[in-house]
């Protein structure tokens, strides 16, 4: 594949929503082209015409330089937000609680509004400084289904992103069985920088992750140690919820969060992340305190 014009992504120019291909030179602005047939990247998903419109982008010219858009979460409306909690191996040893890694994964959901796009700062809210990072690999959902078997389970994948999947650590301790509060804090999170459309298991059977702050690498592993392959989520989620196109898996973290650090390190206003895999690019962002407003 020709990644350089394999990438779609959901943008903001002047304030309106678009969607397109991103080019080492520019936005090929391809919802011109195609939104009356698909008028957003989930609906082309549904569809399956992430690959048509991947090839439909080879030849165009660049419609807009990359400074003049915004870059959004690449799915605009996904139906679901499943996250996955420990999902390598030393990331089980990293809790120190003796326990063997589990038989089943933990599940949590994100809300979209938690989300922001690549280069869109994260948000650190005034109720606590514990802003951490946790980079992520991120399957799409393309074909839905249910109780989804393990041997065809990767047919039902539309595309490949990234996450830093973003976490208010002392909130996720507000209840005693969720963490649901920590997870969901406006604007602390970030997915993308584009959908890269999912050809075969070679593109993720080993991904190198890496997740850096301010150019040092705090987080490394690969997916070939995940404790739970992309088969076995994409099963077990559907046992229990209807998949649809568009959903979104945020499939684990490596060691490494701040949490863990002695003493813990939190992001804090100008700081830069980066979390990047291989073939996926680099989602880049920075550090910001959350703007608000007078009662």
């Amino acid at each position: 594949m020709n990644f350089n014009y394999g990438r779609l992504s959901s943008v903001s120019v002047k304030g309106k929503a678009r969607y397109g291909a991103i080019t080492d030179k520019g936005f090929i602005d391809l919802a011109a082209r195609f939104e009356s047939t698909w008028p957003t990247l989930r609906h082309a998903i549904e569809n399956n015409a992430l690959e048509q419109l991947r090839d439909a982008s080879l030849g165009l010219r660049e419609d807009l330089p990359l400074s003049g858009l915004t870059f959004l979460s690449p799915i605009p409306d996904p139906e679901k937000i499943i996250c996955v909690g420990v999902n390598y191996p030393d990331r089980n040893e990293e809790y120190k609680d003796g326990q063997a890694a589990p038989q089943n994964p933990s599940l949590f959901p994100r809300f979209l509004r938690s989300f922001v796009g690549h280069e869109t700062p994260l948000s650190r809210p005034p109720e606590s400084p514990q802003l951490d990072y946790e980079g992520e690999v991120v399957l799409v959902i393309g074909k839905g289904g249910r109780r989804i078997p393990e041997g065809t389970a990767l047919d039902h994948i539309a595309a490949v992103t990234l996450c830093n999947e973003g976490t208010i650590r002392d909130w996720v301790r507000h209840a005693k069985f969720n963490v649901t509060q920590g997870k969901n804090f406006d604007g602390t999170g970030a997915i993308g920088p584009w959908l890269v459309p999912f050809k075969d298991e070679s593109q993720i059977a080993d991904i190198e992750l890496t997740t850096r702050v301010n150019g040092i690498v705090r987080q490394q592993d690969r997916t070939s140690r995940m404790i739970f392959p992309f088969r076995r989520l994409i099963s077990y989620i559907s046992t229990f919820t209807t998949l649809a196109p568009g959903d979104v898996i945020v499939t684990g973290t490596p060691t490494g969060a701040g949490a863990r650090m002695d003493p813990p390190v939190w992001l804090k206003p100008g700081d830069i992340v980066e979390v990047e895999g291989d073939g996926l690019g680099t989602l880049r962002n920075g550090v910001a305190d959350e703007p608000v407003m007078p009662p």
